[in-house]
């Protein structure tokens, strides 16, 4: 039997419109922490979380993380928001993690509504940037919080919060953070365990726990020739052009069936043995689930124990972006004087952002040099992250799953994930602790993407397995 209140459960069925309306509040605040003339944004974001936690009984704190280079201007990095409420030597301490930043936005980039504007559908679904990554999830917390602030009802554990605005975009400042408030004495100092909930379900079905997560190194490489653009009639065939250049080095980092071509990358991962390929099998996910979440019948292979382990298990190399290029409407005949093409590696275990930067380094400068062009080249490494595997035997995944089964009916898949959250592994090293991923939204959220959204369902219900989860993990036994 659960050890939640059926108070909570119909509060939260009675207030969706209230929790739903304040969802759309957040999502309005344009908080890119990725696009300096948005900062003022996040910073705004940083005041509003603070102001919603501290209405509901948490004692908030925004600190300030420094300053931070990008895009050649030196910015103020947006403040994070550190909370805690409750004190009881008797109760388990729980830190919940989030972030209140987003991916840029554009109507023009495809959306087919306004990305700032929350927009409720017939089919249930809350469209608008954020609403899944990760403000939803952030706001189940708060939603959780007024049920036990507005009846006068004490929580069934100690809660530690740390929200920041700069996940997006290599949450800079964090982990000097992290490390010093885990101290003793510091905000997270006692903490018995993490919970983040910033991932996905797999599909549109069945609800997960994650224990693992890819790293990520971001990378940017840079070629530079003629002083100015150039027009292509005067100049073409005329000059070596920086655009043909990167063509061609890009193309020399990974082929279309997703096969990393940097020597020594794919090499440093073992052969998963018949009994690691069942844990695959057994997971309630198909090549269609990736092709319905894709939107386009695209999967790599129809092996679905293969691509599972290509998002979960194995790293992966992804181009993302030009920059420098003529993309606009029209015909220019432009020869840009430079472009930046960037990529990223997502890493697995052993690899680590220090241990692939000397083989992406050699393998770029090797296929430059063959290249024989007189434009000059830089790598750039813009940002990393190491991967995080963990225990899911831990009472906290036990009290999790019991969770999970009692709002979802049903069991959770265990997952690793194939996206990237490095602070995860900061807070395990940190505070020496078990952390759990319990992710709110489904797999085709769309997170990163246009149109992204978080189902009404998974909002509410969502919120009920946050709150359920820390009634279970104050009830379990972990002796």
């Amino acid at each position: 039997m659960s050890a939640t209140p059926k108070e909570f459960l119909d509060f939260v069925d009675n207030n969706t419109d209230a929790f739903i309306k304040r969802l759309s509040e957040a999502v309005s605040i344009k908080s890119v922490s990725g696009d300096a003339a948005y900062r003022s944004e996040v910073f705004k974001m940083s005041d509003w979380i603070s102001q919603q936690f501290k209405a509901v009984g948490v004692e908030t704190q925004q600190v300030d993380l420094g300053k931070h280079i990008m895009d050649g201007q030196e910015l103020q990095l947006p403040k994070a928001v550190l909370g805690r409420l409750g004190n009881n030597p008797n109760k388990k301490t729980i830190l919940v993690y989030g972030h209140f930043d987003v991916q840029p936005a554009n109507l023009s980039d495809g959306w087919n509504t306004d990305p700032f504007v929350l927009t409720a559908l017939p089919n249930g679904q809350l469209v608008g940037r954020g609403s899944s990554d990760d403000k939803g999830p952030v706001l189940g917390w708060l939603n959780t919080l007024q049920y036990h602030h507005d009846n006068k009802k004490e929580l069934p554990v100690n809660f530690r919060c740390c929200f920041e605005g700069m996940e997006e975009n290599g949450s800079e400042g964090l982990d000097e953070l992290v490390e010093r408030e885990s101290k003793p004495g510091g905000w997270f100092d006692g903490v018995d365990c993490v919970c983040i909930s910033d991932n996905y379900w797999l599909n549109t079905r069945t609800p997960v726990l994650t224990y693992g997560l890819r790293g990520l190194s971001y990378y940017k490489l840079n070629i530079t020739g003629p002083a100015r653009d150039l027009h292509s009639g005067v100049f073409g065939r005329t000059v070596h052009e920086p655009m043909t250049d990167l063509i061609k080095l890009m193309s020399t980092l990974v082929d279309v069936n997703g096969k990393i071509l940097i020597p020594g990358v794919d090499e440093m991962i073992t052969t998963a043995d018949v009994e690691e390929r069942k844990l695959y099998e057994a997971l309630d996910y198909s090549i269609d689930d990736v092709e319905a979440s894709a939107g386009a019948p695209i999967a790599l292979s129809t092996d679905k124990v293969e691509v599972l382990m290509g998002r979960m298990r194995m790293p992966s190399l992804s181009l993302h972006g030009i920059e420098g290029a003529f993309y606009g409407p029209g015909a220019k005949t432009v020869i840009p004087a430079k472009v930046s093409g960037k990529f990223s590696l997502r890493l697995v275990p052993p690899q680590t952002p220090e241990n692939v930067l000397p083989l992406v380094k050699a393998h770029v400068e090797s296929e430059f040099a063959k290249l024989g062009s007189k434009n000059k080249f830089e790598l750039e490494e813009l940002h990393g992250g190491k991967p995080w595997v963990t225990d899911i035997n831990h009472w906290n995944f036990q009290a999790a799953r019991i969770a999970t089964k009692a709002i979802y009916n049903k069991d959770p898949d265990m997952t690793r994930e194939g996206g990237s959250i490095p602070v995860t592994l900061t807070f395990a090293e940190a505070l020496g602790v078990n952390v759990l991923l319990l992710p709110m939204g489904r797999g085709d959220d769309g997170a990163h993407s246009t149109n992204e959204k978080l189902d009404r369902s998974n909002f509410i219900e969502g919120t009920k397995l946050l709150g359920t989860y820390l009634y279970e993990v104050g009830a379990i036994d972990t002796k």
